[in-house]
């Protein structure tokens, strides 16, 4: 019999295929079948369960071909062992002609055919064999195209999570925000944002960042984000506030290394003064309906390391009708093309905002991340990136 490689397939094409039998006669007249059938093969043989584990273990078949009567195997505990090894290879049994009804239960344990010894016909063998294989294919891309589905449902349901609508009540200020996941990336990261309008009315505004990417730092970003908003509902606001929040991140973090940049805002119903308090993250665009401005108040320390620390105030006071357009760093650090390397950074960024100082929140928003795109070389990672656009409105 032909010897197997460690490819499904070889340069042929032809599929390997792994026989299990213990009778060398029976193994003998499977090889012949095969070679009848016009189904180009190359056949492995194992005489024995723990063989088959070891042929399974070095080489990918594409099908395996297993005799439910094996002397060290127990009813199906053969079939459930090659299942479990097989990987991706369809299964196909082989049983006696007594034992019909063992090839019908086979199929419900995981097999994808049976077949009666005695029975077989070469042309009937090789159309089981195929038809198997791609029976094993459909079910292996069904299963794929579920799994998407549901991370597609769970990445709508995180996204809902980190990028909320927001809780405003009758302050009259406008609210533009976007999303990017990663470039080449459908996979969310941490970025989250969040906007309110307490009893006071006054409006508190959120912007954040958990470092990495991936299901667990986006789900950390929602419960940031969900811990603040309650918080601030409560009436917990400035450094306490990001005391707690410090609290809730070391208790639900997936790792003492994850840490969170977020700068949280107050915009006073005078439509005018701005408190902030900013922890490790980036500064903030300051419009005024004919220029932007970059601000860029005191930064204290990000939540999460293990350093004692306080963050402080600061006060910006908003030009009339002002607005701020409040970023994470996924905006800004981005390598422009040619050599030697080069970043947009914070202050190229600032080059870019000022072109479309005189459109609207959305129109902003659109026109900015477009010519960040457009400055980005085509080849460069890009992180993900939320930016939230908050103007006063005359009503």
């Amino acid at each position: 019999m032909a010897h197997g490689s460690e490819d499904g397939c070889d340069a042929a094409g032809q599929p390997l295929v792994l026989l299990v039998e213990d009778d060398p006669q029976d193994a003998l007249i499977v090889e012949g079948l095969l070679e009848d059938s016009g189904l180009l093969v190359r056949l492995k043989w194992a005489r024995s369960v723990d063989e088959a584990r070891r042929a399974l273990a070095g080489l990918r078949p594409q099908c395996v071909l297993l005799d439910l009567g094996l002397p060290d195997a127990h009813e199906f505990s053969a079939l459930s062992a090659v299942i479990e090894e097989a990987g991706d290879a369809a299964v196909v049994v082989l049983t006696g002609l007594a034992e019909e009804q063992a090839g019908l239960a086979a199929l419900t344990a995981g097999a994808q055919d049976y077949l009666v010894k005695g029975r077989v016909e070469a042309e009937w063998l090789g159309r089981t064999l195929r038809y198997a294989m791609q029976r094993k294919q459909s079910e292996q891309a069904a299963v794929a195209l579920n799994a998407e589905r549901m991370r597609a449902k769970e990445n709508e349901r995180l996204e809902r999570g980190l990028l909320p609508t927001p809780l405003l009540q009758s302050m009259p200020i406008e609210v533009a925000s976007r999303y990017r996941p990663s470039r080449g990336s459908a996979t969310l990261g941490g970025d989250f944002y969040d906007v309110v309008e307490d009893d006071e009315k006054v409006v508190h505004a959120l912007i954040g960042d958990v470092c990495g990417h991936g299901p667990d730092e986006a789900a950390l970003g929602v419960c940031l984000r969900i811990a603040w908003r309650a918080l601030v509902l409560s009436g917990v606001t400035g450094p306490t506030l990001l005391r707690r929040l410090e609290r809730v991140l070391e208790a639900e973090r997936p790792s003492s290394e994850i840490f969170v940049t977020l700068s949280t805002l107050e915009l006073d119903h005078d439509r005018r003064t701005v408190r902030i308090w900013r922890a490790g993250h980036p500064g903030l665009l300051v419009h005024d309906g004919e220029t932007v401005t970059l601000a860029e108040p005191g930064r204290g320390l990000a939540l999460g390391f293990p350093v004692q620390t306080d963050w402080h105030q600061d006060v910006l006071e908003l030009p009339e009708g002002g607005g701020l357009t409040l970023y994470t760093d996924g905006l800004f650090e981005r390598r422009l093309p040619g050599e030697p390397a080069r970043w947009l950074g914070e202050e190229g960024l600032l080059d870019l905002a000022a072109r479309h100082a005189h459109l609207d929140g959305e129109g902003f928003l659109d026109a900015l991340i477009a010519d960040v795109e457009a400055a980005t070389a085509p080849d460069a990672p890009a992180d993900d990136l939320a930016v939230v656009h908050l103007r006063w409105t005359e009503r």
